[in-house]
């Protein structure tokens, strides 16, 4: 007697089959014939591609760009957290949402949208203007977008955290002479 299983999710084989179908025409297809086309080139000119001026150029400002979003989002995502768990205050919900917003836009509105705003003539981009800053089409303007993209990261991984941290240690810190900046940068940060 050969007994039939049941899973939980009625209609596994059609999901599965479906997000195997998805997958394969969005990323495993593409990736497949990228690397297809790069076996149809020699070594010597794949290394000339790669270390081209222009793509060593793309891969410092990337390298760079990227890690100082990095520092930026580790420091202010984790400031972030930790106010919105150890305060309480008007409007602590709407910030809590706000930090949200870049997971409900996608990506490319959201690079359109802050070009838009920091552009010379945009809302914000105009008062760096008139100083004589440029962040539209600069790597401060990527530094801006990866850190707009990257908070809600940071702030969601570090929330938890920092809501299981005891207090007592910022407790036992603040009772053995540090200040608060001491205290968030040893013990929090």
């Amino acid at each position: 007697n050969k007994r039939k299983r049941h899973r939980v999710l009625p209609g596994f084989g059609l999901s599965m089959g479906y997000t195997l179908v998805y997958l394969s025409l969005i990323i495993l297809i593409p990736i497949a014939v990228l690397f297809l086309k790069a076996s149809t080139i020699s070594f010597a000119e794949f290394w000339e591609t790669v270390t081209d001026d222009r793509v060593v150029a793309s891969y410092k400002l990337t390298i760079y760009t990227s890690f100082i979003a990095a520092i930026v989002n580790a420091i202010f995502g984790t400031l972030i957290a930790w106010v919105l768990v150890r305060y309480d205050f008007y409007g602590r919900r709407m910030i809590d949402a706000l930090v949200d917003l870049p997971f409900a836009l996608p990506t490319a509105v959201a690079g359109i949208a802050l070009t838009t705003i920091y552009a010379p003539n945009g809302w914000i981009g105009q008062y760096f203007d008139s100083i004589g800053i440029k962040v539209a089409y600069t790597p401060l303007g990527i530094m801006v977008a990866l850190t707009f993209i990257g908070l809600p990261f940071v702030v969601r991984s570090v929330q938890p955290v920092l809501q299981d941290l005891d207090q007592q240690y910022e407790e036992a810190a603040s009772t053995l002479g540090a200040n608060s900046v001491q205290i968030f940068i040893k013990i929090i940060f």
